[in-house]
């Protein structure tokens, strides 16, 4: 019945934003883009914060007009920083933190903008990459690990932020094209072709992000550190499609697909897989 109920609503503000396009094309933009941009999921209560997120040194960041949340789980001075996805937080990675912290490495992990206990209410992989960066330059973590859309943000990250100080990266489930992503979205919310290009239009006009190049393929075609990639061919959020344009555009990437592990990916035997990549194991 709430699932029904969702589609009917869903459907309903589709066809709003769509009317309203001939009327106020500015409103429907803004408004196409609020729904698209702000996370309905993954926020988190101070006061009720997961164990593992307790286990952590917290502390937050100020960035301009923005506070990100940081968590450390102190070890020795190889560093690894973990970037979650869409409608997550720094929760998350409890499962693949209990194998990292058998290496006696230092793990950070963050809330994205909008996410967990970080600031505001939009996302947008520019602004999460500038969070990303100011934890590299502070913290040099030589191991970056990112799950959906944070796959994508750090593909994104070591792309526009070239550096000697990450070696490795890992990514899990990334969505390649941002395209596909609005299209996606747009399905969802049976958007017509004119709202569609307004949106894609306010991208271009606000962030400088032209949607046809912005691409996981182009991102990952420039890095030249050791990538491991995996995608679940049962991924049914992003598609395993995805997952090989980026690995055939990163040579520097084994690529590892799996099955029966969905977009989340938590799985023991790909978390050992991990570790034997991150600490050069046979």
């Amino acid at each position: 019945m709430q699932k029904a109920l969702t589609f009917v609503i869903t459907k309903l503000l589709g066809l709003y934003i769509n009317a309203l396009g001939y009327i106020a094309p500015k409103k429907a933009t803004a408004l196409a883009y609020k729904y698209f941009s702000e996370p309905r999921g993954g926020r988190l209560l101070k006061e009720e914060l997961p164990a593992i997120l307790t286990e952590a040194a917290a502390e937050m960041v100020t960035h301009g007009e923005f506070v990100f949340q940081m968590y450390t789980w102190k070890g020795n001075e190889n560093t690894i920083l973990l970037v979650h996805g869409w409608e997550s937080n720094a929760s998350r990675w409890e499962n693949l933190i209990a194998h990292l912290k058998r290496s006696g490495s230092t793990v950070i992990a963050l809330d994205a903008p909008a996410h967990g206990l970080s600031s505001g209410t939009e996302f947008t992989i520019p602004r999460y990459a500038e969070f990303i960066d100011i934890l590299v330059r502070k913290y040099s973590p030589k191991s970056l690990v990112g799950h959906s859309i944070g796959g994508a943000t750090i593909l994104y990250y070591q792309s526009h932020y070239p550096n000697d100080i990450i070696e490795k990266m890992i990514v899990l489930g990334a969505p390649c094209d941002f395209n596909t992503v609005l299209t996606n979205y747009a399905g969802i919310l049976s958007l017509n072709s004119n709202v569609f290009l307004m949106l894609k239009k306010h991208f271009l006009d606000h962030f400088r992000i032209n949607t046809d190049n912005f691409c996981g393929d182009l991102f990952a075609s420039k890095i030249k550190v050791k990538g491991l990639l995996a995608h679940d061919e049962d991924d049914t959020v992003v598609s395993i499609k995805e997952g090989r344009k980026i690995a055939k555009a990163w040579p520097e990437a084994e690529f590892i697909v799996t099955a029966g592990l969905g977009h989340s990916m938590h799985d023991e035997q790909l978390y050992s897989r991990i570790y034997s990549f991150l600490f050069d194991e046979k």
